[in-house]
């Protein structure tokens, strides 16, 4: 009565992949294999002395700093006001 055994965790494992099918599974999968790896590198970015972060990840965010939003005649500035 106080542990499951090996039987009670496939009927477990099969209604949930049932109730979710394979697809669903695979995508939370990745989805949380991405936000893990987003985490580490979070955590190696944030401590002194750390190796400065890969070519691909650094390149927007100097594209981002270095467009200023006078520069660009294609952007639009508004204000985003409430429902009353």
């Amino acid at each position: 009565m106080g542990s499951f055994s090996v039987w009670h965790w496939l009927i477990v494992l099969l209604i949930v992949v049932l109730v979710f099918g394979t697809k669903k599974l695979k995508n939370i999968g990745s989805d949380l294999g991405g936000a893990v790896k987003g985490f580490k590198d979070g955590m190696k970015d944030g401590q002194p002395g750390a190796a400065p972060a890969d070519d691909k990840t650094a390149a927007p965010a100097a594209q981002v700093a270095a467009a200023s939003p006078a520069a660009d005649k294609n952007t639009i500035d508004v204000e985003a006001r409430p429902k009353h």
